[in-house]
């Protein structure tokens, strides 16, 4: 409990005025909400007073002002009441179509893949924002953070890598590293990714299948032995890290600590190393308008910075009580000019 105020003192202690919040979101059905850090977000921004809205990404559109209607950005927005239970959790108590500009922050929680329909929402986004629409992460720093490739700004903590499409540029960085992961740039929760060692009589077929022929690029990093005491997933809020991470741990036989591959979640305080990876990350991410970014950290190194729908605030919550939905909310009443 120290912890959680001594981090939110440098956000804010609350609101005392109500605003209306738009989340953009998949569809509800698709939400599982005893995990799901979207829906901790709607309930810590309920429990703080404020009007909770959804609006399905595939429902966002733009319209010239004309006479007759306003134009710009809208959406069709449902109410929702918020329930404690897991399996029933949200109440419809009103729907409409609504623009933007209605609602004091626009939260984008549109899950990856990052394909063209995600792009044409951040154009969409960044077109709400020019009329003068708060949007948390900021649409234009989405488009330019590749979750993957963003770690190239960040060279002295990351383990040697290759990004390439050119196959023997791979097959030379397998010879150098002797065992490596390689795994697609828009990849999630684990797909897709392969541990290759040097003997292993499969390596050409998986750098032919990953690349395409050599017509899509890849990652290739140096495998970290350290992952077996997990794959460290980091939350920095306006900047600032929670001090508490989720250190995702793969199951017997598994390289990939990701949760949607079967990894165990498990909350620990930061590390000395984790905290200078942190701290040197956040003022500059946000300083970009990522409010909200999740960074991959294996042993002492930078793998991935997560800007689209960064989760592992329910396990963090269950297993420390820190509630970092809470500490988000807050670092948006701020953002909104209310305390």
């Amino acid at each position: 409990m120290a912890q959680q105020l001594h981090f939110e003192k440098h956000l804010l202690g609350g609101s005392s005025q109500p605003l209306k919040l738009a989340f953009i979101l998949d569809p509800l059905t698709t939400l599982k909400a005893w995990k799901d850090s979207s829906v901790a977000m709607m309930r810590a921004a309920e429990k703080h007073g404020h009007e909770v809205f959804a609006i399905d990404c595939a429902s966002l559109a733009w319209r010239r002002p004309e006479p007759g209607h306003s134009g710009g950005v809208f959406g069709e927005a449902v109410q929702l009441h918020m329930r404690p239970d897991d399996h029933d959790w949200y109440r419809e108590t009103g729907h409409a179509s609504m623009s933007l500009g209605n609602f004091a922050a626009v939260i984008m929680r549109k899950d990856p893949p990052f394909d063209f329909e995600y792009l044409t929402a951040t154009w969409l986004l960044e077109r709400a924002e020019a009329d003068g629409v708060r949007v948390f992460n900021r649409p234009r720093a989405l488009r330019e953070h590749s979750e993957k490739l963003s770690i190239t700004e960040f060279n002295e903590f990351t383990p040697p890598t290759l990004v390439a499409r050119d196959m023997h540029l791979l097959q030379q960085f397998i010879d150098e590293q002797r065992d490596i992961i390689l795994k697609p740039l828009d990849g999630m929760g684990g797909s897709q990714i392969f541990r290759i060692h040097r003997n292993d009589p499969n390596r050409n077929v998986i750098i032919e299948t990953l690349t395409n022929e050599g017509q899509r690029t890849v990652m290739a990093q140096h495998y970290l032995p350290a992952i077996s005491q997990g794959d460290k997933r980091i939350l920095l809020i306006a900047g600032k890290p929670v001090p508490f991470c989720l250190a995702r741990i793969p199951k017997a036989g598994e390289t990939r600590g990701n949760l949607a591959a079967g990894g165990t979640g498990v909350a620990q305080e930061l590390s000395p190393r984790d905290r200078e990876i942190a701290e040197k990350l956040g003022p500059i991410l946000f300083k970009r308008g990522l409010m909200l970014v999740g960074i991959d950290v294996i042993g002492d190194h930078l793998t991935e910075i997560n800007v689209t729908s960064p989760t592992c605030m329910v396990e963090i919550r269950q297993q420390t009580g820190f509630d970092a939905a809470g500490s988000f909310i807050s670092a948006v009443e701020q953002a909104c000019g209310v305390s």
